[in-house]
């Protein structure tokens, strides 16, 4: 088994073709297809189902991507590693953000990053805290920009507190509570709320403060991302509660001070198995001690 037949399998997987993933892996098809064929005798079972109109993982395929995907992944730190002996950070960094992360000016820290390091891949993954928490703790990513309640920590993995905010009302800027100079839970009680999912880290602030005061809210429109959130306010559609350090970044909606409103802290967290060296080398740019 080598490691080339797992590229190929993983990149067959990822575009559900033959002839994608061969221009993927710069080869061509022809070889990628025996690669994989032979790949499948040595372990005596097909991983890909295959028509004339698509290319399906078989229950044995399901099985092997995730260890292949490891692999590889091994493989990968394992060179970074050596690089790093030998003094060069390279290989890949993947970064998984909240989609209102507002402690650090992520754009800004990717661009000293990427001109101190140019030779290691960043991607970046957008998900709610606590997938991201998840991916983090299976290696999938390196390190992860969170927002939880006050009351809540992450759990296993390693974590620094970036910053502490207090969420304001978020409104259309012809609604009747814009240019207040504050408002409190139980009027915004009385209007229609965007938020994001019921149980994600991002509802839970807000929902908790609602609780706490005894009082019920509304939600009539559940999304995934602040700027959506954004545009259906903008159409009057809505009100939402959202950090202060985040909102300046939207247009177009006024903002209110919240004498009771919720807060959250944000924090960086990386596995707790420790760092590959592009994680250390970004947690450095960060200012961030990972001891």
């Amino acid at each position: 088994m080598e490691l080339q037949q797992m590229r190929y399998v993983v990149a067959v997987a990822e575009t559900g073709s033959f002839t994608q993933a061969a221009r993927r892996c710069l080869v061509v098809q022809s070889a990628l297809s025996h690669q994989i064929a032979r790949l499948e005798r040595e372990l005596g079972a097909r991983l890909f189902d295959r028509t004339s109109r698509s290319v399906r993982l078989t229950a044995a395929g399901t099985v092997f991507l995730p260890s292949a995907r490891q692999c590889l992944d091994f493989a990968e730190r394992a060179a970074a590693e050596v690089a790093a002996a030998v003094g060069e950070v390279r290989g890949r960094l993947v970064v998984g953000v909240i989609p209102t992360v507002a402690a650090v000016d992520l754009p800004a820290a990717l661009k000293a990053f990427r001109g101190r390091y140019p030779q290691v891949r960043v991607a970046l993954r957008m998900l709610p805290s606590h997938e991201l928490a998840d991916q983090v703790r299976q290696g999938v990513l390196d390190v992860a920009f969170l927002g939880l309640p006050p009351n809540a920590r992450p759990e296993g993995v390693r974590a620094y507190e970036l910053a502490r905010d207090h969420h304001v009302a978020v409104v259309a800027p012809d609604h009747r509570l814009a240019g207040h100079a504050e408002t409190d839970l139980k009027e915004l009680a009385e209007e229609l709320f965007v938020d994001f999912p019921a149980g994600s880290p991002g509802r839970l602030q807000s929902d908790q403060a609602f609780a706490a005061a005894g009082l019920h809210r509304e939600v009539a429109f559940e999304v995934t991302t602040a700027e959506l959130v954004a545009g259906l306010i903008r159409e009057g559609l809505g009100v939402a509660v959202l950090p202060s350090g985040y909102t300046p970044r939207l247009s177009g909606v006024a903002t209110v001070p919240i004498t009771n409103g919720p807060s959250r802290v944000e924090h960086l967290v990386w596995n707790a198995a420790g760092l590959t060296p592009a994680a250390a080398a970004f947690l450095d740019v960060l200012g961030v001690a990972a001891d």
